[in-house]
């Protein structure tokens, strides 16, 4: 997982509320083994009609909005199922950040052992954020993780909490693996003192 310590990018206002993760990436596309691909299909319901063709008013069409990578959504965002799935098809499309004044903590985990960072604001700081997405031509924020701070360079600053740990291990990039690893030496050292047993041994051989 790459380390995230400060992202500036284009922000696209999602002013929807409640967005769960079917709707994030609808279940007919969760057949995919691999953690890429996924982006394609992000909110593809909304994104499209039945027969592919592409819903021109759906946001993320807006060419003001191409190659956004920090999208500003309403509360309660990833509500619904525990799949990882729309954490992957976000960070395939090209986010790198979410900002809500509320997620579900399922997939805010989900976020965290994927290096999309999740930040909560005030609701009324959000709906601030959207109106000057929607009105501003190719509206920028910078989210600096280091010091919990996010600002637009024009007034707009806040900061936000975080949960230590979890911006630890985004800060240096550890995902599950990659805090095991930290342990590789001691693991090493005991399993060096509790050898695999022969019958052991043999059964793993066969496979």
């Amino acid at each position: 997982m790459q380390p995230f310590r400060k992202h500036a990018g284009l922000a696209v206002p999602f002013d929807r509320v409640n967005v769960d993760t079917d709707q994030i990436i609808p279940k007919q596309f969760l057949k995919r083994i691999e953690r890429t691909g996924f982006g394609q299909f992000l909110f593809y319901d909304w994104r499209f009609a039945g027969d592919g063709a592409k819903k021109d008013e759906f946001i993320l069409h807006d060419l003001r909005y191409a190659n956004a990578t920090i999208l500003v959504a309403g509360k309660n965002f990833g509500c619904g199922s525990s799949r990882e799935h729309a954490v992957w098809a976000l960070a395939d499309y090209g986010f790198r950040v979410v900002i809500s004044s509320s997620f579900a903590d399922i997939f805010a985990n989900n976020s965290l052992k994927n290096g999309l960072l999740t930040v909560i604001l005030a609701e009324e700081q959000v709906t601030e954020i959207m109106r000057r997405a929607a009105t501003t031509a190719n509206y920028q924020l910078s989210i600096d993780l280091e010091k919990l701070a996010v600002e637009d360079g024009q007034g707009f600053s806040t900061t936000f909490a975080m949960d230590e740990f979890a911006r630890h291990c985004l800060l240096n990039g550890l995902d599950d693996i990659g805090l095991t690893l930290q342990r590789e030496a001691e693991i090493a050292a005991y399993e060096s003192k509790h050898p695999v047993r022969e019958e052991m041994a043999a059964i793993l051989a066969t496979r």
